[in-house]
């Protein structure tokens, strides 16, 4: 059989990092054993449907490069790829488990329900909808089929109800977890056809994983507690069910608990792949807005809860792929680490090509409203080191582009002296008429003046990288120099100059 499997969220609202590491695993499973990996969109839940969201999971999916073989844009045989597109389909199956005896018609208000149940907790108990109790209760295992049908015919409301088995135990096999045992008498008769004429996510998930030849579903822990009631569904049909895996969750990076939406508020960071803003104007970050480059969120997210069992951490789509295998895989919670996640970043943006990564950096200036006539090429070799992100060359390179206003308080006490404008008017002389302003030739003529006037380094060097930078920082001063142009160069130490008189 094929490998066949799917990545099928809601869209409710952004795309959790959870979702993304999800889709992410699917596609490496699919593509390591030369399978397809679909996009199924499950909106049957109308009520929680949020505009925007759809669209939102695709574009995130593009920015991560990881492509779908079928899915609502690329459609293929099994389509179509959204749930509300298909509600015609499942109406027909779960009055095929009512013929088979498998579900049943269930006419009990809500009023009714809450009155059980809280005499149930009246009486210190728990209300469950099953086997104990649904002989006593307003369906059709216990009403007359006249009257049943006199039901329906009047429109009274009704669901349809799985009849989960009695006194059995369940036997489930799980990629990840494996062999979990289920006493049947515990699972409660889940609701599968709602009364607003909508399938559930049990009953829509198990038809549709089943009509598109789905051949492993792996999705997240929280996913667990309905394998019972979808391994039971697939028996009712009389279909092969497909293999399971359930992903452990990614954990708080302090404490205890699901890692959530705000913890990235809270703590500063993204957990979302893309910004988000709600109707009600919250603004949520995004990996992409925050300058996070596509391929190292890949490769943070595929350590969370998978090892390739070796020291290697770097890898791309492909060696991922080649690698990815589901018995690595922990059962346990993966805790997010933030300054992994800049790790990774800083990693990908060393490997970048450094013409991409120029590219990237003009078109930041650009944006920040500067313009420059020098070559982004051999500036931003320069910076890239203590480099993360883009915006992090401006921050160690500004002084390129910004003639220095005002130099750093510490830092001029200890380098600008009495006969500092002294120095800097010799150092202004001895370039002012090079023609040849090649960092080697700057640092030859420099050093030689120094060292006719058998001065230490420390009086020249230090107020010269002021002048030009305006901070002690940034690459060989002689480069700096170079770079700026003897124009600039010049400008910036009279500059000095007239400060420190």
């Amino acid at each position: 059989m094929k490998v066949r499997v799917r990545f099928a969220p809601s869209p409710t609202g952004p795309l959790h990092i959870g979702g993304v590491r999800t889709a992410l695993f699917n596609y490496l499973f699919a593509k390591k054993h030369g399978g397809d990996f679909i996009l199924r969109i499950e909106d049957t839940d109308q009520t929680r449907y949020v505009p925007g969201a759809e669209d939102y999971i695709v574009d995130a999916m593009n920015w991560l490069h990881i492509p779908f073989d079928e899915s609502p844009a690329k459609p293929g045989e099994c389509g179509p790829y959204r749930q509300s597109e298909r509600k015609d389909l499942y109406l027909n199956y779960a009055q095929d488990l009512i013929d088979s005896g498998n579900a049943y018609y269930a006419f009990d208000t809500s009023e009714a329900l809450d009155a059980h149940r809280k005499d149930h907790e009246a009486n210190g108990k728990t209300f469950i909808y099953n086997w104990h109790n649904r002989e006593k209760l307003d369906n059709s295992l216990v009403l007359s089929e006249e009257k049943v049908k006199q039901k329906i015919a009047a429109g009274t409301p009704y669901v349809i109800r799985f009849k989960s088995p009695q006194d059995e135990t369940l036997h489930l096999q799980d990629l990840i977890r494996g062999d979990i045992k289920i006493d049947t008498n515990v699972l409660d008769d889940k609701v599968l056809f709602k009364s607003d004429g909508m399938p559930t996510y049990h009953l829509a998930n198990i038809v549709d994983d089943h009509l598109m030849k789905i051949s492993h579903v792996i999705r997240g822990e929280e996913w667990l507690p309905s394998l019972s009631l979808h391994v039971l569904l697939y028996k009712a049909f009389g279909w092969d069910a497909p293999q399971f895996a359930h992903l452990p969750l990614i954990m708080k990076p302090v404490g205890k608990g699901k890692l959530s939406k705000r913890d990235g508020d809270k703590m500063g960071f993204p957990v979302f792949p893309l910004l988000w803003k709600t109707a009600e104007g919250d603004t949520f970050s995004g990996y992409r807005e925050d300058g996070y480059l596509p391929e190292a969120v890949l490769n943070m997210l595929a350590f969370l809860g998978w090892n390739p069992g070796t020291e290697q951490e770097i890898f791309t789509l492909q060696g991922l792929v080649d690698t990815f295998d589901l018995s690595r895989v922990s059962k346990g919670g993966a805790k997010f680490d933030p300054d992994k996640s800049k790790w990774f970043q800083n990693q990908y943006l060393q490997m970048m090509d450094e013409d991409v990564l120029a590219a990237q950096f003009q078109k930041f200036l650009d944006n920040k409203g500067v313009s420059t006539s020098l070559d982004l090429g051999l500036i931003v070799p320069l910076l890239k080191e203590r480099a993360t992100f883009v915006e992090d060359l401006w921050e160690q390179g500004g002084f390129f582009f910004e003639t220095p206003t005002t130099y750093d308080e510490k830092a001029a006490k200890k380098a600008f002296k009495e006969d500092t404008p002294e120095i800097l008017g010799n150092i202004f002389n001895i370039l002012k008429d090079l023609e040849d302003f090649s960092a080697s030739n700057i640092s030859d003529k420099v050093k030689g003046w120094i060292n006719s006037e058998e001065m230490g380094f420390g009086p020249v060097m230090m107020p010269l990288r002021l002048a030009l930078v305006g901070e002690m920082k940034g690459p060989d001063v002689f480069v700096i120099a170079s770079l700026l142009g003897k124009d600039e160069t010049v400008k910036r130490l009279e500059n000095a100059v007239k400060f420190i008189a």
